[in-house]
């Protein structure tokens, strides 16, 4: 008797392409729901992101467009006059390239201070661990104007740093440390370094540091152990860390107003300087719309060329 001539076969076959289009049907339908769940469980956010910044964003763009007027302080218009104004005027685009440069250096300054102490948190397996986070963290706690405060005590002409150089014999009087660039990097680092330390920690945290080991077993030095395979995995954590603490320091204010005073002038000053003081909302649009796309601009760019280069480096 031949089995697949069987009833019992007959109908197995039949049913079989039916129970396989109820299966797919149901899996289509799950992920209908899934994908409707997920989009009203991030509504709710979408929809502030949307009030409180492209909602305001394009009535920045607005203003941007409209005319400077003494008296009503804006009128309505559609002309590019604010932006030729920007692109013409050296004392404006001197304010952006060194906003630029302020900013790209204590990037910088924030990484080379922040890594080691990141990679140490990331390896001890010290019970003081949650101790030394909790102290990394407390600095986020204290306002900027406190913060920028202390920095003004410590680099006035009598503060404890010109003291220290005169004691030592560094210096024989107290040089200019506050109201200078100088100071205002200093105060920047100092505020974004734990932003740096937190990011870089959670992505060196999810590393298999045996291969690390593996490396110095097989004869590698520190620092081709360091540069060849720790900076090539924590790639995606230094793209991330250089991408915000970038964007924070381009739109510092409180750091650049009380440590740099009128020795340097920044965007976000500048900013304020316009709207607040001069009453001319049109340029002050123009300078905030520059240096959001600078901003985003120079920060996508730095996080693609590392993201490129840890690709490059993961395929050799």
């Amino acid at each position: 008797m031949n089995v697949a001539n069987t009833p019992d076969a007959q109908n197995a076959t039949m049913t079989s392409p039916r129970s396989s289009t109820e299966a797919s049907r149901a899996a289509t339908a799950r992920a209908v729901r899934g994908a409707f769940t997920g989009g009203s469980l991030a509504a709710p956010a979408t929809l502030v992101v949307l009030l409180v910044i492209v909602l305001p964003g394009l009535q920045l763009v607005r203003y941007s467009f409209n005319r400077f007027d003494p008296v009503d302080m804006m009128q309505a218009a559609l002309t590019g006059a604010n932006y030729i104004k920007f692109f013409t005027d050296p004392y404006y685009l001197s304010v952006l390239w060194t906003t630029i440069k302020v900013a790209s250096l204590c990037t910088v300054l924030a990484l080379v201070f922040g890594f080691p102490v990141a990679y140490v948190l990331a390896r001890t397996q010290s019970r003081f661990k949650s101790l030394l986070v909790m102290l990394l963290v407390f600095p986020l706690l204290v306002g900027n104007v406190v913060r920028a405060a202390g920095w003004m005590v410590m680099l006035g002409n009598a503060g404890f740093v010109n003291s220290l150089l005169v004691s030592l014999g560094i210096v024989p009087q107290p040089i200019r440390l506050l109201y200078t660039p100088f100071a205002v990097v200093i105060g920047t680092t100092a505020v974004v370094l734990p932003y740096m330390i937190l990011t870089l920690q959670s992505v060196l945290e999810g590393m298999d540091f045996s291969v690390e080991e593996a490396a110095r077993n097989l004869g590698a030095t520190f620092r081709q152990t360091l540069t060849r395979v720790i900076l090539p995995m924590a790639a995606p954590g230094i793209a991330a860390g250089t991408m915000l603490v970038f964007i924070l320091c381009m739109n510092a204010y409180a750091t650049p107003v009380l440590l740099g005073g009128t020795g340097i002038t920044m965007m976000t000053p500048s900013i304020y300087d316009q709207i607040a003081k001069a009453n001319n909302w049109p340029f002050g649009a123009v300078l905030s719309i520059v240096s959001m796309v600078v901003t985003f601009a120079l920060a996508i760019a730095s996080h693609w060329v590392i993201q490129r280069r840890y690709a490059k480096t993961m395929m050799t």
